[in-house]
């Protein structure tokens, strides 16, 4: 977006990070800086991103709205503050599920003598013999009796062929002290002792005595011998085991979230907590449906054993619905997860504040809270070569924070590249830019196109670069973007050494305009370059074109001129050449383009050689710096307070700025350094045209004096121009007067999209 400024005489009016579902390794930080950062995780390109849910979606399960079965499941629930260390049990219900079933082929080896199917080495099980002793010293002690409960009612019921409702609802009474979590890791390890003895006799009995005896009276070998028949029913259990466990998961989840960032009795907890009945009410349902399929096993014939069909439908059906159960949960935990991220966004963003408001022994705190607050990785690195390194390099020197998305230009890191360059041979300049690639997560998707890119970029950058973007906190862009006005156009953010305060809000501009003379960077710097600069060639020009420079010491009569219309360009060179002739001054013609328009003014440039029309630039890096440099010393003075009608080099600058916003050609004629007469379009062809009207005062007076005059005596109070500003929403000041007659400026918006 540009804001546009036309004054026109008569005036017309008009105008995810998602957190992982997983246990993350929690940062051992002291200070309440680095509390904050340990609880946000980092998350790696290719993971997806959570996206927000506009209109929460109506429950996927529920006992077809029956109420009464849900304030029944809700009146069971009376629990004394008892805690129970779910997480233990629960791993120890995984290591009993990974190795009891090893699928039907693995029995049947066993059956020939083979190796034991998921017979673990002495290591695995001296490993897993630790961790269990360590649970059963801590946290089961006093709950095996419980556990041993809960098997019973589900062996017996199940064996006696007993309602599975009326038992789930028994197993809920009987675990009406302890807390949802609790009684569905209870009632799975009560499921998991009968599972794991079933399955560790069927792997024993070929190959032990004792695990023989109890397999003929529980008559196993049956089911061994058919079993290539029953491995549809065993992967139905299986299958539903697993949709147990995921719904468990997700139960226990809610339990861990931080009770800083999310508040029980309010939303988004709130509402999901209401579900959690509903969803243990099916997970012990489902257990009890598990149990009745393995009895139902034990004492069969083999005709009885085929006839599973029926059986595995019912699982299948079951595990359809604790699938459906999980996913409305784990929709309900994204919904909790937003919540908690805003909160650690916005303590994140207050902190930000906070440490630019108070005083620091060194940078270190500021960098780190930008950058990179936490020490398990080197956040840095060099682009072009790839070098890593922390943020130490960075400790009491002057830091340039380079603020951009991907959308940089070739031209803007070439020059800023030949600034630093430049830097590194002198000693004295100790500064660092460091780029911080400011990219929205949320609002922009994270493709292989938008890496590959981020990477082309980074191999441009001679200075240090973030290692990646997704290490910039959401807090830390929220910060630049309110703050720093950081909108699209680059930043270069200058940090003083000392505390790592602002020296300058943006320090692009000086760099742009003074190169590293502006060290460092600061608003005084800044300041005291101003205040020894006057409107001159060497200022307009700089280092870009050192002819330039050599032919204004010298004395020599110079044109700067620009446009995009070849013809007026023709007529206009030919009739400064032809009054230059007549005049007898040396005049040296400079094309110097038009800014935003690459390939048009590479086009001219091809035609004003091959004509020999005049001098111009070839490298479309200078034509788009000279037009940089003119924008920075605008936006350079605006950020200084100063006023377009109170200062000399602003007003010459919003003329020179709206000769390029207009469509028509237009040149500066200078003589020595500061003696200067600019003009635009007709009246420069009318004045050349009109030459012998003023040669003689040209003679007297001098060619640049007389030029002053006549495109006085040419003006009029008609005029039309425009001034047209990159949309820097902190810089674009809300007033902007004529440079021509001092009147306000109106003001537009104007969208652009230009490839060329």
């Amino acid at each position: 977006m540009h804001a546009c400024f036309k004054l026109t005489k008569p005036s017309i009016p008009f105008c995810p990070w998602k957190p992982p579902f997983h246990n993350q390794r929690k940062d051992k930080k002291n200070s309440e800086m680095e509390r904050i950062a340990a609880s946000h995780a980092l998350v790696p390109a290719a993971q997806p991103r959570v996206q927000p849910l506009a209109r929460r979606p109506p429950p996927l399960f529920s006992l077809s709205d029956d109420h009464a079965m849900v304030k029944k499941i809700q009146d069971t629930h009376s629990p004394d503050g008892r805690d129970v260390d779910a997480n233990i049990i629960l791993h120890i219900i995984e290591e009993i599920f990974q190795h009891a079933y090893p699928g039907v082929e693995g029995v049947l080896q066993d059956t020939q003598g083979a190796t034991i199917p998921g017979a673990q080495p002495v290591a695995n099980i001296e490993k897993l013999q630790e961790k269990a002793s360590l649970a059963v010293d801590g946290v089961l002690e006093g709950l095996a009796y419980i556990t041993h409960k809960v098997s019973c009612e589900l062996t017996c019921k199940c064996s006696g062929g007993g309602d599975s409702n009326s038992t789930t609802m028994a197993i809920l009474n009987m675990l009406s002290n302890y807390q949802w979590d609790a009684k569905v890791v209870l009632s799975l390890a009560a499921f998991a002792v009968t599972y794991g003895e079933f399955w560790l006799v069927a792997q024993l009995f070929a190959s032990h005595p004792l695990a023989k005896s109890v397999a003929i009276l529980k008559q196993l070998p049956d089911i061994v011998e058919h079993s290539a028949a029953l491995k549809s029913r065993f992967d139905a259990i299986n299958n539903l085991i697993m949709a147990v466990m995921d719904v468990t998961r997700r139960i226990m989840e809610f339990k861990k979230l931080p009770a800083q960032y999310i508040a029980e009795d309010q939303p988004p907890l709130s509402v999901a907590k209401t579900h959690i009945p509903t969803a243990v009410y099916w997970t012990i349902k489902s257990i009890v449906a598990c149990t009745a399929q393995l009895t139902s096993l034990l004492g069969m014939n083999y005709e009885i054993l085929l006839a599973t069909t029926v059986e595995t439908w019912e699982i299948t059906s079951t595990t359809h619905k604790l699938v459906n159960i999980s996913e409305h949960l784990r929709g309900e935990l994204e919904r909790c997860y937003l919540h908690i991220e805003e909160k650690m966004h916005i303590e994140y963003y207050k902190m930000l504040v906070h440490l630019f408001e108070i005083t620091h022994f060194d940078n270190m705190k500021i960098l780190k809270a930008l950058i990179y607050i936490k020490d398990d990785i080197l956040p840095l690195e060099v682009g072009t070569v790839h070098t890593r390194a922390s943020i130490e390099v960075l400790r009491r020197k002057t830091v340039l924070l380079l603020l951009s998305d991907l959308d940089v230009s070739q031209e803007e890191l070439l020059v800023l590249s030949s600034i630093y360059m430049e830097s590194r041979t002198r000693p004295e300049l100790q500064y660092e830019i460091v780029w911080l690639p400011i990219i929205d997560r949320a609002a922009v998707e994270w493709n292989e196109e938008r890496e590959a890119k981020f990477k082309e970029l980074q191999g441009m950058m001679p200075w240090y670069t973030l290692h990646h973007p997704s290490l910039v906190e959401p807090a830390v862009i929220k910060f630049v973007k309110e703050k720093w006005h950081f909108t699209k156009k680059m930043m270069l953010v200058a940090l003083d050494p000392q505390q790592g305060k602002v020296a300058c809000q943006n320090a692009l501009h000086m760099a742009w305009i003074w190169g590293n003379m502006a060290y460092p960077f600061t608003l005084a710097k800044e300041e005291s370059m101003w205040s020894i600069e006057s409107w001159r060639v060497e200022l307009i020009v700089d280092s870009i074109d050192p002819n330039v420079l050599e032919w204004s010491e010298q004395g020599k009569h110079i044109c700067l001129y620009g446009g995009e219309d070849i013809n007026w360009i023709r007529n206009f060179t030919t009739l400064a050449k032809s009054v230059a002739q007549r005049a007898g001054i040396e005049l040296h013609m400079v094309y110097v383009g038009k800014s935003n328009t690459r390939e048009r003014v590479r086009n001219i440039n091809q035609m004003i050689i091959k004509e020999e029309l005049s001098y111009c630039w070839n490298d479309p890096t200078s034509v788009w710096y000279f037009w940089a440099r003119m924008g920075s010393m605008l936006y350079s003075k605006l950020q200084l307070g100063r006023k377009i009608n109170e200062d000399k080099i602003m007003e010459e600058v919003v003329t020179m700025l709206s000769f390029d916003g207009s469509d028509q050609g237009w040149a500066l004629f200078s003589r020595g350094s500061d003696e200067m007469a600019r003009a635009k379009n007709n009246i420069l062809i009318v004045t050349l045209e009109n030459f012998p009207e003023w040669e003689q005062d040209a003679r007297d007076n001098g060619f640049i004096q007389a030029l002053i005059k006549y495109f006085l005596n040419l003006h009029t109070p008609q005029h039309c121009n425009r001034l047209i500003l990159p949309g820097i929403a902190g810089d674009i000041p809300e007033m902007i007067v004529c440079a021509e007659c001092g009147r306000q400026m109106e003001k537009f918006f104007m969208y652009r999209c230009c490839t060329d």
